[in-house]
């Protein structure tokens, strides 16, 4: 006897777009969610949590993660439509080209793209790309200019809002991951910025445990981001800190023994900046050397992997985090 083979479970069409509905509102209220994808996954999860927590509402969500997530006190209503339209521009063609592999060959470029148009549209519109894929079957493969697609409807990152961002760092060919030492110093003091936050109140707390980072003002949190922290070998540093300078779109100084090791070789490589540069598009140096919160060029990573002891964003909301913070600003990692 042959056996039949499997249906393919039932696509719950509805509960995605629920799911996603939920993403939006979180994503847009700065409590990230991590990347969208229309499930309620651990990210989501602690994200309404503390969006009620910072609102003073209780959350009722079950500690099974399997259990539906509490929606009472969130008006989702606002997040209309759920999905849009996109027509791919120039300007995302431009911020695509050849990506070599491995930082041997990655280093003799001068910038670090996307790969892909799929990939630019994804991190774009803060999406995982298999998502995109599910949204926009058989057309993600060849996008050029004026091809249209399905996203959902959040505030998209924009590459040029980097550009135009008033980090505080804008010093030439800056090398993250050497941010905070002599270069940094020169920076901050003749911006006049080395110790005076840029809001009364403001602090960062990153949770090793939860893998997130809270923005709180008065101790209370009005945003929170999902984030990688550091392995047992190379643990992100328990204590409290500060930020020490921003910069956008680094170099990053590519060295196996410092990232594992903590100490710096003669054997390194200098990678360009761009989006898929490993440390994403912007840097915020701590007051401790080579340790940063920075972004990524996988966001799939966040959660997922352990850094070599930095905080790691998605772009889309380190961007965010870089927009509300200034050098001299705490930082509380437990």
């Amino acid at each position: 006897m042959v056996a039949s083979a499997a249906k393919p479970p039932k696509v719950d069409h509805h509960q995605i777009e629920q799911n996603t509905r939920l993403q939006i509102f979180l994503d847009n209220a700065n409590f990230g969610p991590g990347k969208i994808d229309g499930k309620q996954g651990v990210f989501t999860r602690k994200a309404v949590a503390l969006f009620k927590q910072a609102k003073g509402q209780a959350d009722a969500t079950p500690s099974n993660p399997k259990a539906p997530i509490d929606m009472t006190g969130l008006d989702l209503a606002g997040v209309v439509p759920v999905f849009t339209s996109y027509t791919v521009t120039a300007d995302d063609v431009a911020n695509v080209g050849d990506l070599p592999s491995g930082p041997v060959a990655q280093a003799k470029v001068k910038r670090l793209p996307y790969a892909t148009m799929a990939e630019a549209v994804a991190e774009k519109f803060h999406c995982d790309l298999n998502f995109l894929k599910e949204l926009n079957p058989k057309k993600t493969d060849k996008l050029k200019v004026g091809d249209q697609l399905t996203v959902p409807n959040v505030k998209p990152f924009e590459m040029s809002a980097v550009k135009g961002l008033q980090a505080g760092s804008e010093a030439p060919a800056l090398i993250a991951n050497e941010l905070g030492e002599e270069q940094a110093a020169q920076t901050n003091t003749s911006a006049g910025e080395t110790t005076a936050p840029n809001e009364p109140g403001i602090s960062l707390y990153i949770s090793v445990k939860e893998e997130m980072l809270e923005v709180r003002v008065n101790e209370k949190v009005v945003a929170a981001f999902p984030v990688t922290v550091g392995s047992q070998q190379t643990a992100s540093p328990i204590g409290h800190w500060k930020i020490q300078a921003i910069a956008k779109l680094p170099n990053f100084r590519y060295d196996p023994k410092m990232l594992k090791q903590g100490e710096r070789s003669s054997n390194f490589h200098i990678l360009p900046p761009g989006p898929n540069n490993p440390v994403g598009v912007i840097w915020i140096a701590l007051n401790k050397k080579g340790i940063g919160i920075h972004g990524t060029n996988d966001p799939d990573s966040i959660g997922r992997s352990a850094s070599h002891g930095c905080i790691r964003l998605a772009n889309w909301d380190i961007v965010k985090l870089a927009e509300m913070v200034k050098p001299g600003v705490a930082v509380t990692v437990e």
